[in-house]
C-alpha cells in the first residue's frame, strides 16, 4: 500500500509540474514566439525614412525605395529591418520599389507583436503605398512574414506573393518543436497561412531550403499547395532556414524573383 501511495504522489507531483510548465508557456508564449530587436537601425543610403500609423494608433517605422511596382517586405520573427537590407537592395537592383516594414515592437516601431497587430501593421503599409499612387504591389514574406503576407493577401489582394521559408501554420511548426505540449490548445498567434491562401488567387512563388532545420520544407509545400492561383515551387538543395539566398546565390535568387514578378 505504501508503495502504491508513493507512486500516486509522484504522479501527482509530475502532473502538477507539467501543468505548471503548460501554464507558463501559455502566459509567456509571445516571448517565446517573437524575438524583436527594438532599436531603430541606421538609415541606409538611398532609402527614405518612413513613419506611419496602424489603425489602432501604433506608430511604425519603415524604409522606402520608390518604384511603380513595389514589393512590401514582411520579415521574420527576429531582428529588425536592418537585418533584411540585403533583400531590399537585391530587389531595388532589379528595378523594383521596396517598402521594408518593421512591425510593432521591432526596429523603433511602438507596441508589442501579436498576430492581429502584425496584420494591422501590414495593412497600414499597403495603405501608405496606395496613398502615394503605387498601383502594383507584391508581397515578399520571410518565415513568420509568410503568415503575415498570406493573411494580408486575404484582405488586400496583391499582384503576386513570394513566400521564403514559410509554413502553412505556425501551430504545425510548434507541434514539431514542442511535441510534449498541447500546442493546438495553447497557441494564440497561429498564422494559419494555408487557410488564408485558399481564398487567394494571385500568383505565388514559394522558395524553401531543402535542409531547413526550423520549418521543414514540407510545411512550406503545404502552404504552396493551398495557393489557388498560378504558382511556382523552388526547393533549394542544401539550404537551411536562414541561408536560402546565400546557398542559391544572390544573383540567381534575385534573378528568379525578378523573372517571376516581371510576368505579373
Amino acid at each position: 500500500m505504501g508503495g502504491a501511495r508513493g507512486a500516486v504522489r509522484i504522479l501527482v507531483l509530475l502532473a502538477g509540474a507539467y501543468l505548471a510548465v503548460v501554464a507558463l508557456v501559455y502566459l509567456f508564449q509571445r516571448k517565446i514566439q517573437y524575438f524583436p530587436a527594438p532599436e531603430a537601425p541606421p538609415l541606409p543610403k538611398g532609402a527614405e525614412d518612413v513613419r506611419l500609423e496602424a489603425a489602432d494608433g501604433t506608430a511604425l517605422r519603415a524604409w522606402h525605395w520608390p518604384g511603380a511596382f513595389t514589393v512590401l517586405v514582411l520579415h521574420g520573427n527576429a531582428g529588425h529591418r536592418g537585418h533584411r537590407l540585403h533583400i531590399a537592395q537585391g530587389l531595388v537592383a532589379k528595378g523594383y520599389g521596396v517598402l521594408l516594414l518593421d512591425y510593432r515592437g521591432y526596429g523603433g516601431s511602438g507596441g508589442s507583436p501579436t498576430e492581429e497587430g502584425l496584420l494591422l501593421d501590414a495593412e497600414a503599409a499597403v495603405a501608405w503605398l496606395r496613398a502615394r499612387g503605387v498601383a502594383r504591389i507584391a508581397y515578399y514574406g520571410e518565415s513568420l512574414g509568410c503568415g503575415v503576407a498570406a493573411l494580408l493577401a486575404a484582405r488586400e489582394p496583391p499582384a503576386a506573393i513570394v513566400f521564403a521559408s514559410g509554413a502553412d501554420s505556425l501551430a504545425e511548426v510548434g507541434r514539431k518543436v514542442y511535441p510534449w505540449l498541447p500546442i493546438g490548445l495553447l497557441m494564440k498567434d497561429r498564422f494559419d497561412a494555408a487557410d488564408a491562401m485558399r481564398g487567394v488567387a494571385c500568383p505565388v512563388l514559394s522558395v524553401h531550403g531543402a535542409a531547413d532545420e526550423l520549418i521543414p520544407w514540407e510545411r512550406g509545400r503545404a502552404l504552396f499547395d493551398a495557393a489557388q492561383g498560378p504558382k511556382e515551387w523552388w526547393l533549394v538543395a542544401g539550404a537551411g532556414h536562414n541561408d536560402v539566398i546565400d546557398v542559391a546565390g544572390p544573383q540567381a535568387f534575385f534573378a528568379r524573383i525578378a523573372a517571376f514578378l516581371s510576368s505579373r
